[in-house]
């Protein structure tokens, strides 16, 4: 592929940067009938694993597309809390003790903590299941913006993580709740300042223009509108000591609170004592009966697992579709992915390798692809995962902090939306990274074992199996014969006539016959190496 063409999704080949009137496809959510096979398969699961490996395609061979689907939306148990990986800890916490439920700490060690969580969250990616949950943690994240480095409160950051996971996959208004209450968005957004007479507007803003009903054209809250919301949700504050949210009567306002015509002009009657703190009960009823709700969040699902581009046909055709069956489920998000993943439109080849990887995608990616090896002691695990963390944030995903409370610019910013991932700068690093992983020497204490991957495969004796295969996990984009001959024939042969298969055969075969021989060992893997590097250099890699 040419780095130009990568570079844009030249419109040849996707059909981006069209007017209205031209559709990049017609598909919508039918239910896809047509081939399930290898090429289907490794699609749904790049899109909803951060990359896949081929224990992955081996256990989701056997599947029907249903079946498939089913497993990826099965929620997962919450992981064990982070631990003190950081070595002294001023409130008691002993090393390879969990610090989630902990005294504050001091501004240094709450820095620790953070580094530890951060660390910790980018392990749980790394041994994600066959589950899209980890993913959809990061989506909600992505929505549901917080910033660690102004929260400053660690158990407050660590709770906010199993709110979302919490409801990741369950119910997106019992989700809205529960951020609302969420210790660590009201000291986000302000919310634990919000007093009668004196009502902070912040999270009441962001509550309509970015977690509910969005800025799409017909969305029309007013002002007036965030300022009931504001002084519906006066009175809640956070409890450091307890780790919670909780209600104080004495600082909420207890008169009515009038909403637009966009909100069908409903008036919250103010409520005295406890019951005033279910007014966000009747305040969420009202706006999750506005249809944007669901256009708004169904517009970043589909722009997240499928294509940034919404023109007029999938509009019409996928967001308005999906965005009925959201509301008739009770705003259910599982039965939503399951008609959006089920769908013609997921499985047209359009929307096939379209999508440049998110940082998350392509660091967390390659070490699940080739089974990066991480220690199993506490102390090394959380050093290697803070590698790969800090990889992803220096390519501009920074886990846990994104950079505005409207997430990462990729996922919003029209017209180049993930294509703000590749630049000058970020490029360059990845291939560093991959670059460093696959040599001998590793990066930074983690390295591809390229003989293990290679063992995976159904024939890694045959030069042309082994390619094939290869390219099948890593790739979404195919490669022209040129390429896979300058593979074999260059790096496998080392520039032996094409038709000497047997060399690289006879190599891998005697290498198996002993594997304690290192001289052997060389042969085959620094080809391994050579070869995989190749793969991981071209732009087709950086695609999903």
């Amino acid at each position: 592929m040419d780095r130009r063409q990568f570079l844009t999704l030249s419109p040849d080949r996707h059909q981006t940067r069209t007017t209205n009137t031209i559709a990049r496809t017609a598909t919508g959510i039918t239910p896809y009938t047509g081939t399930w096979d290898t090429l289907q398969r490794i699609h749904l699961l790049k899109r909803t694993l951060f990359g896949v490996t081929p224990a992955n395609i081996n256990t989701f061979n056997s599947l029907s597309m249903q079946q498939a689907v089913d497993t990826l939306l099965t929620t997962q148990p919450d992981p064990t809390p982070p631990v003190n990986n950081y070595g002294i800890d001023d409130t008691g916490v002993t090393p390879g003790a969990t610090w989630v439920k902990a005294p504050l700490g001091d501004e240094m060690l709450e820095r620790k903590r953070i580094a530890s969580y951060k660390a910790w969250w980018t392990g749980q990616m790394i041994n994600q299941q066959s589950s899209i949950h980890e993913k959809m943690v990061l989506f909600w994240h992505n929505h549901f913006v917080t910033e660690t480095s102004m929260v400053n409160d660690s158990r407050f950051i660590y709770q906010y993580n199993v709110t979302l996971r919490k409801h990741a996959l369950g119910n997106f208004r019992d989700l809205t709740k529960a951020i609302t209450l969420d210790p660590g968005m009201l000291v986000y957004l302000n919310g634990y300042l919000n007093s009668k007479g004196a009502a902070d507007e912040n999270y009441a803003r962001e509550l309509h223009e970015l977690f509910t009903v969005g800025k799409g054209p017909d969305s029309h809250y007013t002002e007036d509108d965030v300022r009931a919301t504001a002084r519906v949700l006066t009175g809640f504050r956070v409890d450091r000591t307890n780790i919670v949210s909780l209600f104080d009567t004495t600082q909420h306002d207890l008169t009515n609170k009038q909403f637009s015509d966009f909100y069908s002009n409903k008036v919250i009657s103010g409520k005295t004592g406890t019951e005033g703190a279910t007014e966000l009960d009747d305040l969420l009823k009202i706006i999750f009966l506005q249809p944007e709700v669901a256009k708004f969040i169904c517009r970043k699902l589909y722009r997240f697992f499928v294509y940034y581009d919404i023109d007029a046909a999938t509009e019409q055709n996928v967001i308005t579709p999906l965005a009925d069956i959201f509301r008739s489920s009770g705003y259910d998000i599982k039965t939503t992915l399951n008609a959006l993943f089920t769908s013609e439109h997921f499985f047209d080849p359009l929307n096939m390798a379209c999508l440049i990887k998110s940082p998350a995608d392509f660091c967390v990616g390659v070490c699940r692809e080739y089974g990066v090896p991480f220690a199993s002691d506490y102390t090394n695990q959380y050093k290697g995962w803070a590698v790969v963390h800090d990889r992803a944030a220096s390519m501009l995903q920074n886990f846990g902090d994104p950079p505005l409370v409207a997430g990462w610019d990729a996922y919003y910013q029209a017209p180049s939306f993930h294509e703000l991932w590749i630049n000058t700068d970020t490029l360059p690093k990845r291939n560093r990274f991959t670059d460093g992983l696959v040599s001998a020497g590793g990066f930074n204490g983690l390295k591809i074992d390229t003989l293990a991957f290679a063992n995976q495969l159904p024939h890694p004796e045959d030069p042309v199996a082994l390619i094939a295969d290869s390219l099948d996990i890593l790739y979404r984009v195919g490669v022209s014969d040129k390429v896979k001959d300058f593979l074999k024939n260059t790096i496998l042969l080392s520039g032996q006539a094409a038709d000497s298969n047997y060399y690289w055969t006879q190599a891998w075969q005697a290498w198996k016959a002993s594997p304690g021989d290192a001289t052997l060992k060389d042969n085959v893997e620094s080809r391994l190496q050579a070869l995989y590097k190749y793969i991981m250099d071209l732009s087709e890699y950086q695609l999903s």
